[in-house]
């Protein structure tokens, strides 16, 4: 048997189904909203399109111009045929091409969307190769098979082995910050996303014809597919990721020794009282609650610090977690950016450390565009009287699993 009539077989089987991977519309949307404000009319390039589900959407609800691209002719007539029926003709263009060989100028789309196909060129190629195609202040959307178990099963491991090498959410994490992005937000697939895909999937596959060419084994491989999937589905999943390359005006990095002086400057200036800058002299001195290397700033071009955020340990009655406090911006710096570039760059050290819930106490206009939200949504309050929107919460593996309860602060907290 060739390849080709393997090949063939496969996109027979899942000719006309409605989603070519794990995914629903509530995930996109959901997606879509990590992915940060757009531009009115935006630039939207979907790579893998399959038949569209997500590029219809995203012209629909994003009011997008979407270039769509896939390899496989038919879905993107099926993609056409849709569009034109839905009264989007002029909104989707589809593309025959390869996504590792993609023809498209730097700077052509204000967001990259990659719904179960980045698999196809690998995670870390993807990051590479796509980045160049973002307008500033662009987005890359994409999803990624992972280890969701802390220790995967010898079966699990076997079957991805021979597929494509699943990594953690961490370490895809850590890939995405090593290649200069951010991370706007991450979004944990629930299993109903995988009922979306494997449901209208294993009933086409119960009702195959095993005589036709190659679908005796494309049979196969996707019975086996789905059975892995019912006995191990607690050991992987996929995940979202919304990513932004750094803001390059803004150089962000761990606090040096030399720095501290002009910390303690920053925080005192910033703010009315030198509260706060009394506050991380404590927190230095509190073993328990001092992590080294959460301590950061953000340089300004001349190279004096701009501004200044902090993490140190905190708990949810037992459980560990980390809190923001404080976040200082020089007067001189103040809404230019710095803030943010500082508060993103703390964030993602606490995904690569593998840190899951970060609280902070701040202003409910500021701090949702990190993803934050009222802790109390989550079971989480602290000890103290305070507006519930003031006090927030943000779990950063995106799976939502966090520990509720009565936050404990460090003593220099004073609460």
């Amino acid at each position: 048997m060739s390849d080709n009539t393997l090949h063939d077989a496969f996109f027979a089987l899942h000719h006309g189904l409605p989603r070519q991977g794990p995914g629903s519309d509530n995930t996109s949307r959901r997606l879509l909203a990590l992915a940060g404000p757009l531009p009115t009319r935006p630039r939207v390039l979907d790579l893998g399109c399959g038949p569209g589900r997500s590029a219809l959407l995203l012209a629909a609800e994003a009011g997008a111009k979407v270039t769509a691209v896939d390899l496989h002719e038919p879905f993107l007539d099926e993609l056409r045929h849709t569009a034109e029926a839905r009264g989007f003709g002029d909104a989707i263009r589809t593309i025959k091409a390869d996504m590792a060989e993609l023809p498209f100028p730097d700077g052509s789309f204000d967001l990259v969307w990659a719904e179960s196909s980045a698999y196809n060129i690998g995670f870390d190629t993807a990051l590479r190769q796509w980045r160049r195609l973002l307008a500033p202040g662009g987005s890359l959307v994409l999803t990624e098979c992972e280890w969701t178990a802390g220790n995967p099963s010898a079966e699990a491991r076997a079957f991805w082995d021979q597929h494509y090498a699943l990594r953690t959410t961490v370490e895809n994490t850590s890939a995405a910050v090593a290649a200069g992005y951010t991370v706007l937000g991450v979004h944990r697939q629930p299993e109903s996303d995988w009922d979306e895909y494997y449901g209208p999937l294993g009933e086409r596959a119960d009702a195959g014809d095993v005589a036709a060419p190659g679908m005796a084994q494309a049979l196969a491989a996707t019975r086996a597919e789905i059975a892995m999937r019912h006995e191990h589905g607690t050991e992987y999943g996929y995940t979202g990721y919304a990513l932004r390359p750094a803001d390059a005006r803004w150089r962000t990095r761990p606090e040096a020794a030399a720095d501290i002086p002009a910390v303690r400057a920053v925080n005192a200036a910033a703010f009315a009282t030198t509260e706060e800058a009394c506050l991380v002299d404590a927190l230095r001195l509190d073993g328990a609650a001092w992590l080294p290397g959460a301590s950061y700033v953000a340089e300004a071009a001349d190279g004096t610090v701009a501004a200044y955020a902090l993490l140190t340990r905190c708990h949810v009655e037992d459980v560990p977690a980390v809190a923001l406090a404080p976040v200082a911006v020089a007067p001189e710096h103040q809404r230019k950016g710095a803030g943010q570039a500082v508060v993103r760059a703390v964030l993602d050290l606490a995904r690569v450390r593998g840190e899951r819930l970060v609280l902070v106490l701040g202003h409910p206009g500021y701090y949702p565009r990190f993803g934050f939200e009222p802790a109390s949504r989550y079971g989480i309050r602290p000890t103290f009287e305070v507006a519930d929107e003031a006090m927030m919460a943000l779990v950063l593996d995106g799976s939502g699993g966090v520990p509720r309860g009565t936050i404990r602060y460090p003593a220099a907290f004073g609460v």
